[in-house]
């Protein structure tokens, strides 16, 4: 969703908290590369057998910290900074959990918001999860290839799009599932560059677009934690930024 005037919030934080600051991929992981054919049966059947698995120590219980529909009825913009610091929990079929903390999002008003998908009102099958209640996942397909996760809100037609995560378990994962869809000479990403981006966690995470209009306090596959550190009197680095992101005319520049 590109244009008019943008709400952009992230979320700074205090650097070194992923699972892997300290304890880089050894050098089986970095040599280990999967064949075309089974990279693309992973990202068509989720069959992530065939890399490296990290299984959460929580993946045969429900989630205890789980964030339910209460969590999700509030209006746009108070959502957008409320997810800030959030986890997005991906569990895959053979259980491997991937999370990622929420550390960017970005507001899309509804029907007043030019930059929207639903912007004056329309509602189309595409877009039917901004008009779905509060929680229920909205994806979508940029440029033909990559895939938007959006969150629904209060408000007509609103959501929030996930613009960027902290990765913080599952990178070993996380990053097989990116180098697929790289050219095989790229070099490695590094760890905050596996989640950067809203088509980026998308990658990392597994989100395919058979996930648009879930929801996000009940689905098995996919949901928001609460993280246990995200409090600010706990970690004095935490601050929220807030920024407007501007459209330049056609013909300028």
């Amino acid at each position: 969703m590109a244009g008019a005037k943008r709400k952009m919030l992230a979320l700074a934080v205090s650097p070194g908290r992923s699972e892997s600051a300290n304890k880089p991929p050894n050098q089986t992981q970095l040599k280990r590369k999967a064949s075309p054919a089974k990279l693309k049966k992973l990202f068509v059947s989720d069959n992530v057998q065939n890399v490296v698995s990290e299984r959460s120590q929580y993946f045969t219980r429900e989630p205890q910290h789980r964030l339910g529909e209460d969590f999700f009825h509030q209006p746009c913009i108070s959502l957008a900074k409320a997810l800030l610091g959030k986890v997005l929990v991906r569990r895959c079929s053979d259980g491997t959990e991937l999370r990622g903390r929420i550390v960017e999002t970005e507001s899309y008003l509804g029907g007043e918001d030019k930059a929207s998908h639903s912007a004056g009102g329309r509602r189309t099958d595409r877009n039917l999860a901004m008009f779905m209640k509060p929680g229920t996942i909205y994806v979508y397909p940029i440029y033909g290839i990559y895939l938007c996760m959006n969150i629904s809100s209060e408000g007509e037609g609103a959501a929030v799009l996930l613009r960027s995560l902290e990765p913080l378990h599952g990178l070993p994962v996380m990053r097989e599932l990116r180098a697929a869809r790289r050219k095989e000479s790229a070099r490695q990403l590094k760890d905050k560059e596996l989640c950067n981006g809203p088509s980026k966690l998308c990658q990392a995470l597994n989100i395919p677009r058979c996930f648009d209009r879930r929801d996000l306090a009940s689905d098995p596959e996919v949901w928001l934690e609460r993280d246990p550190d995200e409090s600010p009197i706990k970690y004095p680095g935490y601050s929220v930024s807030a920024a407007h992101r501007d459209r330049v005319p056609r013909g300028v520049g």
